[in-house]
C-alpha cells in the first residue's frame, strides 16, 4: 500500500522512518527539510507515508508532533482526527510513531532508540557536562551532520542507518568504521564552529545581565555554518540564545531573513513559563514550541530589513522577559 517513507533528515526523522520501515515494510526512504514540503517543493501522494514534517496537500500517513504544524492543519480547515497516522506534542515524533505502532510487538531496543530521540530533538540534558558526554546516541546524532559530502552519499548513508538500526542498538551501530568516520569528521568541523561562533557573540545594549545571546550572520555573503547552541559554551549562564540568517534563493542573498531561537538548558532543571514558539506566534513571523522556534521576515530593503532586525529583537527580548 504505501511506497515511500518521506521523513526529516535528523536524527528523529531516521528513528521515526526506522519504526515506520519495520513496521510497514517499507524501505524506500527519502530525506527532506520542513520548507521542501511546507512550499509543496515535493511530490508527496496517498503512497507515502510522512515522518516529523509538516503535514502536506495530501499523504497516506502522517505523524509529527510540532505544534505549529498542527496549528497549519487548523488554520486550513482540516480536522487532525480526519488525517491518517497520528499527532503528539511529545519531545520526538519518533515517540509518536512508537506509540502508533506499539502493539505490533516492537524489538525491544526501539524503546531506546525512542528514548534518546526524545532527548536529543528537545536538547533535554541535565547540564553542559551531560549535553557534552559522549554516548552512542550523540556519536550517531553527529554523523548525520558531517558537511562536504555529496547529498546522494548522504542520503545513501542514512538509510544505511536506518537499516542497521531496525536490527540492532543503538551501541553497536555507533561502533561501525562509517559512523566513526563520520564522527571523528564532525568533530574538527566542531571545533572549528565553536571558535567562529565566539567571535559572533553579541547582546542587546538593553540586555546587561547578557541573558539572551544573538549570533546575527547577515552581514555574511554565504551563510557559516554553525550550530548556535555552542554559544552555551561561551556563556554558560545565558538563557536562550538567537541566530539571525539571510535568507538566499537561487544562491542569491535576499533581503529576507530567517530568525531561530532556543532555550538554554539551565531550563531543563527547573520549572518555567517560557514558550520560544508562543514568542514567535505572537510576533506573526513562525512557530515553535516551548524550547525553541524560528520564523521567517521578508523585507523589501536592505534599510528595512535592519529596521525589521532592531524591531523584532526588542520585541523578543521584552516578550522573554516577561513571560
Amino acid at each position: 500500500m504505501y511506497q515511500r517513507i518521506i521523513t526529516h533528515n535528523d536524527f528523529d526523522g531516521i528513528i521515526s522512518a526506522c519504526i515506520c520501515s519495520h513496521c510497514l515494510g517499507v524501505n524506500f526512504i527519502v530525506f527532506t527539510g520542513p520548507r521542501s514540503i511546507s512550499e509543496a517543493r515535493m511530490a508527496v501522494t496517498k503512497n507515502d507515508v510522512v515522518c516529523d514534517l509538516p503535514y502536506p496537500l495530501e499523504c497516506g500517513l502522517w505523524f509529527d508532533h510540532h505544534e505549529g504544524n498542527l496549528e497549519e492543519v487548523q488554520y486550513r480547515k482540516i480536522d487532525p482526527a480526519d488525517i491518517p497516522g497520528r499527532f503528539e506534542a511529545l519531545p520526538s515524533c519518533a515517540h509518536v510513531v512508537y506509540n502508533y505502532f506499539q502493539d505490533r510487538g516492537l524489538p525491544d531496543h526501539f524503546a531506546e532508540l525512542v528514548a534518546e530521540a526524545d532527548i536529543i530533538d528537545a536538547f533535554d540534558y541535565k547540564d553542559i557536562d551531560d549535553w557534552r558526554r559522549e554516548t552512542p546516541a550523540k556519536i550517531i546524532d553527529a554523523s548525520l551532520k558531517v558537511e562536504n559530502e555529496e547529498k546522494e552519499a548522504k542520503w545513501q548513508f542514512m538509510r544505511s542507518l536506518i537499516g542497521q538500526l531496525k536490527e540492532k542498538p543503538l551501541g553497536v551501530v555507533a561502533v561501525t568504521p562509517g559512523v566513526r568516520k563520520r564522527y571523528r569528521a564532525f568533530l574538527e568541523e566542531e571545533e572549528r564552529m565553536l571558535q567562529q561562533v565566539g567571535g559572533e557573540i553579541t547582546f542587546l545594549p538593553e540586555d546587561a545581565e547578557e541573558k539572551i545571546i544573538v549570533i546575527d550572520l547577515t552581514r555574511h555573503n554565504r551563510r557559516p555554518r554553525i550550530f548556535k547552541q555552542l554559544t552555551f559554551l561561551h556563556y554558560p549562564q545565558s538563557l536562550a540564545v538567537i541566530e539571525i540568517n539571510s535568507l538566499f534563493r537561487n544562491q542569491v542573498k535576499t533581503n529576507d531573513f530567517s530568525i531561530s531561537m532556543s532555550l538554554s538548558l539551565n531550563y531543563n532543571r527547573v520549572d518555567h513559563s517560557k514558550d520560544i514558539g508562543d514568542i514567535m506566534r505572537q510576533l506573526n513571523i513562525g512557530s515553535g514550541h516551548a524550547g525553541a522556534g524560528a520564523g521567517v521576515v521578508q523585507c523589501d530593503s536592505k534599510d528595512q530589513m535592519l529596521k525589521a532586525k532592531q524591531r523584532i529583537l526588542q520585541q523578543i527580548f521584552t516578550l522573554f522577559m516577561n513571560q
